[in-house]
């Protein structure tokens, strides 16, 4: 740590805060926050004192912070408006202390990266440890060929699917040498980016791997992409809202994370918050799409056999990170704990993703979110509980309303959630319920008919199966 008190730089800056003049680490600085001479001044920290000296034509001694991409910058800084602020300002820095920033986690640093691939994705499928494709979701109208090829193809690779200058090398390709390649896909005029998340502890890939696939453009109209019409927002407009929001998003994290170079802190707190807004907007985007959808008279759900403690599993899976930088632990049914059910896989995990996520959010730090299995008779049941505040008798009639937010602001909620969730359960034959008392948490509770475990009934001979919870 390197520490000065002495007068060590001076500048002037002019009736509009443009620096005018600078001489050593001030004029450094304002360089390395992407400033120069001529320019409004760069360091936010600076930038805003002698705004205030200016206006008020007051002399001001602080301090300030900044970043110049290897340190961080604590310096004393005084302030003189010349002319009452009408010609400008004359800076003195008094002190200048450097402080070496800590280097990045590789953990963190990978998460952020992915966190930004997922958010580029018009198309997400899950792989195997050999990469073979085992499920395929996208909305991007040009990618509808590619769904409907990868689900007839579940099993093989990933690769033989589309067109990618890898191809003639020997196959299939270690995951990290088809981490970010160029690929054409068929049915598609776009130009494609594969990016390839990594499952498993221990071995990366162990457990499979997540493929993302971000296209070199949005889908535009003009180009003959998209129908000429659009009148639905959940079949039409939703994936086209998403894709620039989702590059906003993954933009502003980029320069959150300082990804693409150095930057002042107030600046990456203003990416930081333009990275919320997007994330609000999208799933504002994502409630109305599906408000559409379990309104309209021909929505329907797709039943199957599953195992609803392994879809909690997979909701805390997903969300642990998001309930980690809160403080809050989630506590999934243990590992051969089973309930068998007879619901859509996917519709459920929607509808516990968002009732964690309430959880969640809503939840105090250092408590605690169960997910608890159940069955009475016929029903098969899984209740999420946490410890927050609780609801009165009054909110609880009123919480599965639409746009029902409770009198809760500035969350980011759309109040469409627990309404779009019931309608789900009840169209799988089901139901949403919740239990509560003010200081005492709530307990949201999803039933769904009860499915028979048929490993004691086996009448097939020794070549019968029981059918995956996600088949």
């Amino acid at each position: 740590m390197n520490v000065k008190t002495s007068h060590i730089a001076k500048g002037r800056s002019d009736e509009a805060d443009r620096l005018t003049e600078a001489t050593g680490v001030l004029a450094q600085l304002n360089r390395d926050c992407g400033g120069s001479i001529g320019s409004t001044i760069a360091i936010p920290g600076l930038l805003s004192l002698v705004e205030k000296a200016r206006s008020y034509g007051l002399k001001l001694a602080r301090q300030f912070e900044a970043i110049d991409g290897e340190n961080r910058i604590t310096a004393w800084a005084e302030i003189t408006p010349v002319d009452g602020g009408k010609g400008g300002c004359e800076i003195t820095i008094a002190s200048w202390q450097a402080e070496q920033l800590p280097p990045e986690n590789d953990i963190d640093a990978e998460r952020r990266r992915i966190e930004v691939n997922r958010h580029l994705a018009e198309c997400t499928a899950r792989l195997d440890a050999n990469q073979s494709i085992l499920s395929v979701e996208t909305e991007a109208p040009d990618l509808e060929e590619f769904r409907s090829r990868s689900l007839a193809a579940v099993g093989q690779s990933w690769t033989s699917l589309v067109d990618m200058p890898t191809k003639d090398y020997e196959q299939p390709l270690h995951w990290r040498l088809l981490d970010g390649v160029e690929c054409t896909i068929p049915g598609s005029k776009r130009q494609w980016t594969a990016h390839l998340e990594p499952l498993g502890k221990g071995e990366p890939g162990s457990a499979g791997f997540v493929l993302y696939l971000a296209a070199s453009t949005p889908l535009s109209e003009r180009s003959g992409d998209l129908q000429a019409d659009t009148p639905s927002l959940g079949k039409d407009l939703t994936p086209v809202l998403r894709q620039p929001i989702n590059r906003i998003i993954a933009n502003a994290e980029t320069i959150r994370t300082k990804l693409a170079g150095p930057l002042a802190e107030e600046y990456s707190q203003y990416a930081a918050d333009i990275a919320s807004a997007g994330q609000h907007l999208l799933a504002l985007v994502d409630d109305l799409s599906d408000l559409e959808i379990v309104e309209s008279d021909d929505f329907v759900t797709a039943p199957d056999r599953i195992d609803l403690a392994d879809v909690a599993r997979r909701a805390c899976g997903i969300l642990g990170v998001r309930a980690q930088e809160r403080g809050i632990t989630l506590v999934p049914p243990v590992e051969g704990e089973s309930q068998l059910a007879i619901a859509e896989f996917r519709r459920v995990l929607q509808i516990l993703l968002n009732l964690v996520g309430n959880a969640i959010r809503y939840s105090p730090e250092d408590s605690q979110v169960w997910l608890r299995l159940d069955q009475i008779g016929s029903r098969a049941l899984i209740t999420v509980a946490d410890q927050g505040h609780g609801l009165e008798e009054d909110q609880q009639a009123r919480v599965f309303e639409k746009f029902e937010r409770l009198g809760r602001s500035g969350d980011g909620g759309s109040g469409l959630g627990l309404y779009i969730s019931r309608r789900i359960a009840r169209a799988m034959d089901g139901d949403l319920t919740v239990e509560s008392a003010p200081g005492l948490g709530a307990r949201f509770t999803l039933s769904v008919p009860a499915a028979e475990d048929l490993r004691s009934e086996r009448r097939d001979g020794p070549g019968s199966t029981v059918p995956d919870a996600d088949s």
